[in-house]
């Protein structure tokens, strides 16, 4: 490797975010490209080739602006700076579009935000770990905080437990919550228990079952189809038509993980072949590069991409 050094100024918050704990990040980045890493004051001094220094360096900007910026800094963020500058080209700028409090961490994430600010109907396509489901809960419940809507309507079908909702004990949330947490503890995030609990008490906030969607209009709400890979293409035209005046819809799902019985009656797929290119219809496309979670998710989801492009190909 050259010992060809170059400085690059940084705030000392940024210097902070970039070293990580124990020295954790910056660990990651020597290793990514190669290069080294020192803080000798006021910014990072990296060693390496041309080439090295070049994707470290634009990383580095990435992250120090987030750090300037007030963001915390995490290592999922710093594997997504690093992906973002292998890209040929790329900028590795995970560039902090914030909705309230929170803010996209990688270019399809920031790009389903805008997105989901523009239509009244978006597809969020993509495995798990994306951030699919938890920006849409940060996009209705930005919108409900300010206004702009008057309910928060989250639904989804109830697939994975194979009993019928009906024979479950409790009301309807008792029922539907179970399958909801993930929704909820998002929400719990975004905007707090205690705010959480007065809305849903008050109604701006509900959730129901796919079932439960029939026969109604949904004015002047924020509706999130989540899991819709299982929902079937009758329960689909049936939720994508409840659409009233002034209300918008975000639709998430993984099209490799359906759980129905006949996975080819899945709705997700085919809404999305026929609706995209529909004025007013947006489709934001997530790959394992979007994954920001723990780092072995984005390898689990590699392995069973290629694992699937293995069975697809003739022998």
């Amino acid at each position: 490797m050259s010992r060809t050094p170059e400085f690059l100024p940084l705030s000392d918050d940024a210097v902070v975010a970039v070293t990580g704990p124990s020295g954790r990040h910056a660990a990651l980045i020597e290793d990514a490209f190669k290069v080294l890493l020192e803080t000798p004051g006021g910014g990072v001094k990296i060693t390496g080739d041309v080439k090295g220094r070049s994707a470290a360096k634009r990383a580095l900007l990435a992250l120090a602006e987030r750090a300037d910026a007030g963001h915390e800094v995490v290592e999922a963020d710093i594997r997504v700076a690093v992906g973002e500058a292998h890209s040929a080209g790329g900028q590795a700028s995970p560039r902090a579009v914030r909705r309230g409090a929170v803010s996209p961490k990688t270019k399809n994430q920031a790009a389903y935000m805008e997105q989901m600010a523009r239509h009244p109907l978006v597809f969020g396509l993509g495995p798990a770990g994306t951030g699919k489901t938890f920006l849409a809960v940060a996009q209705g419940a930005g919108m409900l905080l300010r206004g702009e809507v008057d309910r928060l309507i989250v639904t989804r079908p109830a697939v994975e437990a194979g009993e019928k909702l009906g024979f479950l004990p409790g009301d309807l949330n008792e029922k539907v919550d179970p399958y909801m947490a993930p929704v909820w503890e998002a929400l719990t995030d975004i905007m707090g228990a205690e705010q959480l609990r007065r809305r849903r008490d008050k109604g701006e906030i509900e959730v129901a079952p796919i079932a439960f969607m029939r026969g109604r209009t949904l004015a002047h709400a924020f509706v999130i189809v989540d899991e819709a890979q299982n929902c079937s293409r009758l329960q689909m035209k049936m939720v994508l038509t409840r659409l009233g005046e002034g209300a918008r819809m975000v639709v998430t799902g993984d099209p490799t993980q359906i759980d129905l019985l006949n996975p080819r009656d899945s709705g997700l797929a085919h809404a999305v072949s026929i609706l995209d290119g529909v004025e007013g219809v947006a489709v934001a496309r997530f790959t394992s590069t979007d994954v920001v979670r723990h780092p072995l998710v984005e390898r689990i989801v590699k392995a069973y991409d290629a694992d699937a492009a293995l069975v697809a190909t003739p022998r």
